[in-house]
């Protein structure tokens, strides 16, 4: 009788599995423009990123900068100044690849540098690494320059419409001399209806 019961138990669960775990799924075109709802989304990400590099790097003084070599720069994270909850660390790395993948400029990352700290002193201090095959404190290069920027956003809301209006600045400034190199705007109108049923 035990038995019985705990193979209906083990059916019953696998059935429910089996429920939970059904669907149409099926994969879409990434490049697409995601219209779903009027928070900021993928195609708002590709949009930004790709404006912004193309902007850099066709602006003339950015042009002769790179013209004989690669600077070296760090993407600082992209401050989040909406009320929604955005994965400003996306954008800076879309960013940033499409930056790298340009050949135009080199990268100093930044958020892995406590990482590279702790390694470099493991090989240092551990015993366990061969000294002649350790990287040598003191020998990474330095950036030249930072990009940052703000998104921020301007939300409003009347008679069952809403409208959100984003603004993405984004700026490359000289770490020697303070300098702001290049900048830029980049704006984003979305607007959405409630339907007149429907909770």
């Amino acid at each position: 009788m035990k038995l019985k019961a705990f193979a209906g138990v083990v059916i019953g669960t696998a059935l429910l599995g089996g429920c939970a775990t059904t669907g149409n799924v099926s994969y879409g075109d990434a490049q697409s423009v995601e219209t779903l709802t009027k928070d900021f989304g993928s195609t708002d990400l590709q949009m930004i990123a790709n404006k912004m590099v193309d902007d850099m790097l066709s602006f003339p003084p950015i042009v002769q900068m790179t013209q004989n070599r690669r600077p070296v720069m760090f993407v600082d994270r992209i401050k989040n100044k909406t009320q929604e909850h955005i994965d400003t660390e996306s954008i800076t790395d879309t960013i940033q690849s499409k930056l790298i993948n340009s050949g135009k400029f080199r990268f100093v990352d930044m958020t892995a540098a406590n990482a590279m700290a702790e390694q470099i002193a493991y090989q240092k201090q551990s015993g366990m690494v061969n000294q002649a095959t350790s990287v040598r404190a003191g020998g990474q290069i330095g950036a030249e320059y930072m990009l940052n920027g703000n998104l921020s956003s301007i939300v409003k809301n009347a008679g069952g419409k809403s409208d959100v209006y984003y603004k993405f600045t984004l700026k490359l400034q000289n770490l020697q001399t303070g300098i702001v190199e290049w900048t830029n705007e980049k704006e984003i109108r979305k607007s959405s209806k409630r339907p007149a049923f429907g909770l």
